[in-house]
């Protein structure tokens, strides 16, 4: 669960959280560390190297969920992605797409990853990456997650003060 569960979405304060993070800090160095809210230690955030990750948006639980009302949440979560990507490409121009399979390859055969990779694998935000940047000097992304099927869909932002780039096979 994130800090988002059971708020509804909408575009505008997606946007409005994504100049906040835009504008805050990002640590330049030390460890990665999740942050969850006092009260529920529900997560909030994630820092590292670079780097700030954070929860936009948790759709519903979808324990017992299946067929046609399964796949409704899931076009509720693309519908939101496609809004808020369609905001952000009217604001800073169209994004690229930065493919996670290399990151989850990585993970799962325990191989070493650059700290935001390691970060969003950590955190099971294994959806692909819509990247606009540099934006006032940092670089963010989207990106739909859920970690299984029973899980909450949500989607995600990520600011980071460095190039968001796709990983090679060999890097």
């Amino acid at each position: 669960m994130t800090a988002r569960s059971g708020e509804m979405f909408g575009t505008g304060r997606a946007v409005r959280d994504i100049e906040a993070l835009l504008a805050g800090p990002v640590p330049a160095e030390g460890p990665t560390a999740d942050e969850g809210e006092p009260d529920t230690g529900e997560w909030s955030a994630t820092a590292g190297e670079g780097f700030r990750i954070v929860p936009l948006w948790e759709g519903d639980d979808l324990v017992g969920v299946y067929g046609r009302e399964w796949e409704e949440a899931e076009e509720t979560a693309s519908a939101h992605l496609a809004d808020l990507v369609g905001e952000l490409d009217h604001r800073w121009g169209a994004h690229r797409m930065v493919c996670m399979r290399v990151p989850v390859f990585r993970d799962q055969a325990d191989e070493p990853l650059p700290p935001l990779y390691r970060a969003l694998c950590d955190t099971d935000c294994l959806g692909d990456l819509a990247v606009w940047g540099p934006v006032d000097g940092r670089w963010l992304a989207v990106s739909p997650n859920q970690c299984d099927g029973d899980a909450p869909m949500i989607l995600v932002a990520v600011v980071a003060d460095r190039p968001i780039v796709e990983l090679d096979d060999g890097e």
